[in-house]
């Protein structure tokens, strides 16, 4: 048969068995459980209105428990069983090997450095695409391009960014666009403008942003009468923005000290540390889209009337974005930057396309892959897909009650 052909009889048995089951379910609801006739009528009517929506919601459900409930417990399952004593029960064992192997803490460590760097740049590079693109007469042109990257797979976007960090052997013409760039600087004036001023530069400005977000943070635990709760996480988010500051200001006596090898091609994706970085920009490149589509949204829903009231008490075009415009749109913020976390935490494609996992770049769902499918340790391989499942779990839980807040 066709894959056309098998594709329309999919379609039509799929829309065919639907109709048929809720006409059915219904009819036997109606007719033959609850009848609405004889001296029980109205009590019948009110029990089949009870039950009828568990009816449409049954397929749902049963899909849902199908294909994401049973995965869960089987996987589970298989991290408290051993596949070389044919799926004997040992416990946590298997935790135990995969704490204790230092490539897992590896992944841990790159996991935990996305999720500083990706949600924030994202979402910051997102904020200010759609404050700018709003103000410029071709902002629905300019967004068009910027929103053009989520289009594209994770790997075809790893493909490309692979191209731009290719190397050549020294004097081969360089088709990778970064070192092509770079062969340009011979330790002269540009060297130092590009390499080094242009660094600190950018070093000194995130240090002073995270610094001021942290000092946000922190400042309401003494005037404010937030819950212990509220005021240990706003300890715990200040003083880990002021350490990131700190770890900036530090990096930038690295670069005024740094000896650059100009004139020589170089091997991007394999300079440990700084790798994970070159990573990072592709999943920023693609995510940026994203975050500028919900956020340019929240800004034109702001209320007219707090901007000229700003403006009237003499506020400044900075003064009225940040005192103004982020306050009010604070929740849209944070849901786009939860929802770029749950992306980060399973970051796969990316990882696996451009280094897989080599030069100290692992992460938890590449190091997973490899132990189910390269090692066939079922073991360690499910220990650490729980090991996600618990990162990512307290994250949707949040996502879902403020959503549910939204709607209240």
């Amino acid at each position: 048969m066709s894959p056309a052909l098998l594709g329309l009889v999919t379609i039509v048995i799929g829309v065919g068995g639907c109709l048929g089951y809720f006409y059915f379910s219904n009819l036997f609801l109606d007719k033959v459980l609850f009848p609405a006739s004889g001296p029980n009528a109205g009590r019948n009517i009110n029990r089949a209105n009870m039950i009828r929506p568990w009816l449409f919601l049954a397929p749902a459900i049963l899909a849902l428990g199908l294909y994401l409930g049973y995965p869960v417990f089987e996987t589970l399952r298989l991290s408290l069983t051993d596949r070389t004593q044919d799926g004997a029960f040992v416990g946590f064992a298997n935790y135990q090997q995969m704490f204790a192997e230092p490539k897992f803490w590896e992944a841990m460590r790159n996991n935990m450095l996305w999720l500083i760097v990706v949600p924030a740049a994202s979402t910051a590079f997102g904020l200010l695409a759609a404050q700018l693109t709003d103000r410029i007469k071709w902002g629905a042109f300019a967004k068009s391009l910027i929103f053009m990257p989520m289009a594209i797979s994770f790997v075809g976007a790893s493909v490309i960014f692979k191209l731009v960090y290719d190397a050549r052997p020294a004097g081969n013409e360089q088709i990778g666009i970064l070192n092509a760039v770079w062969m340009q600087f011979d330790g002269g004036f540009g060297s130092l403008l590009f390499l080094k001023m242009l660094p600190v530069v950018i070093l000194a400005v995130f240090a002073a942003l995270v610094a001021y977000i942290g000092w946000l943070l922190l400042r309401p635990i003494v005037t404010g009468s937030d819950n212990i709760l509220v005021k240990a996480l706003r300890a715990i988010s200040g003083l880990i923005s002021l350490w990131i500051a700190v770890v900036a200001l530090r990096n930038i006596l690295d670069v005024i000290g740094m000896d650059f090898p100009y004139g020589q091609p170089q091997s991007w994706l394999t300079m440990p540390f700084y790798n994970n970085f070159f990573l990072m920009v592709v999943l920023i490149w693609i995510q940026t889209g994203f975050a500028m589509v919900i956020l340019s949204a929240a800004l034109r829903g702001i209320p007219e009337e707090t901007v000229e009231a700003a403006i009237v008490d003499g506020a400044n075009p900075f003064q009225i974005f940040f005192k103004i415009k982020v306050p009010q749109i604070m929740p849209t913020i944070v849901v786009v930057w939860t929802t770029i976390t749950l992306v980060v935490l399973k970051v796969f494609d990316i990882v696996f396309a451009m280094t897989n996992g080599q030069w100290e770049t692992q992460v938890l769902a590449n190091y997973m892959y490899d132990k189910l499918f390269r090692a066939n340790d079922w073991g360690v391989g499910s220990a650490s897909a729980i090991i996600i499942m618990l990162l990512v779990s307290p994250i949707l839980i949040w996502n879902v009650v403020q959503a549910r807040k939204e709607m209240r």
